[in-house]
């Protein structure tokens, strides 16, 4: 019989199980409430990174009550806290910041340098969770939309000298960048995109790379803009480019840009920022 509180590892525990727990949690999300099929699970974990032999869930006599899934670093030297959370039923119990601690000491042990983590703004309770806990918030991750436009002629007739990237090209270059740029969410990296099942295309224009997909409904998502200079405007140029040559398209840049790594950018191209924004959190353990 399973202790009425036990932390198990999470590959100990049934896939259909772990991924019930993750909705039932994220069902009042603040950014609306997050679904996730049988299918799409494995794809999933493979885009946050996690390492379930890595990850801990909370067991309780009826099931999982709460989970930490983890994804490693090792350029950094660092996990990351890839989703946290708690059924209903279990919040309030203590159960999640048992979770967290459980975390800590363990990388600890384990010799890690650091962990990080995001959270939204709006989350006030995770935010204190965390800041409790020692996570300092180091970069606002903020998300951007560009509405779609008519097609102009004169736009059109700019042509900026991008060059396409294939994939791997693409990701070499965010591999040379994660090396270089500390910080970098992962979710704008190789470990998050390689696994994306969407055809990806990358631009590169002098110190900036733009890699991004075509969604079904028509919409472009940006996966990753980065600039490696500070004046942004090779990234400045290739969110134009982009806009130009998807005239009538709406293009959507999720919670996960850094200003200072395109972002500005992306307001001096006639972008406006999303309300909602993460917080990149980091924890030093050395």
């Amino acid at each position: 019989m399973r202790d009425p509180c036990a932390i198990v590892v999470a590959d100990t525990v049934a896939p259909d199980e772990l991924r019930e727990a993750l909705v039932t949690a994220y069902a009042d999300y603040l950014i609306g409430p997050f679904e996730v099929s049988r299918d799409e699970w494995p794809g999933f974990l493979a885009r946050q990174g996690v390492d379930l032999p890595m990850s801990r869930v909370a067991i309780g006599p009826c099931g999982p009550l709460a989970f930490a899934l983890v994804a490693p670093r090792p350029r950094l030297g660092r996990w990351r806290v890839a989703t946290m959370g708690a059924i209903p039923k279990a919040r309030g119990s203590g159960i999640a910041a048992r979770l967290l601690d459980e975390l800590i000491a363990r990388a600890i042990v384990e010799g890690a340098r650091g962990l990080e983590l995001e959270v939204f703004d709006g989350n006030g309770l995770a935010r204190r969770l965390y800041q409790s806990r020692g996570f300092r918030p180091v970069h606002a991750l903020h998300g951007y939309e560009r509405a779609a436009e008519p097609p102009s002629a004169t736009a059109i007739s700019i042509v900026t000298p991008v060059h396409e990237s294939g994939r791997e090209g693409a990701f070499a270059w965010l591999d040379a960048s994660e090396e270089h740029i500390p910080d970098l969410p992962l979710q704008v990296t190789r470990r998050a995109l390689s696994p994306i099942p969407d055809a990806l295309r990358a631009w590169v224009l002098g110190s900036a790379q733009l890699v991004f997909s075509e969604g079904a409904d028509g919409v472009i998502l940006v996966r990753s803009l980065i600039d490696r200079d500070s004046s942004q405007c090779d990234a400045l140029a290739l969110a134009e480019a982009l806009a130009r040559r998807h005239p009538g398209r709406r293009i959507s840049v999720p919670q996960l840009q850094r200003r200072d790594l395109g972002g500005n950018a992306l307001i001096r191209a006639g972008f406006t920022v999303l309300p909602q924004y993460q917080w990149l959190m980091v924890r030093a353990l050395q």
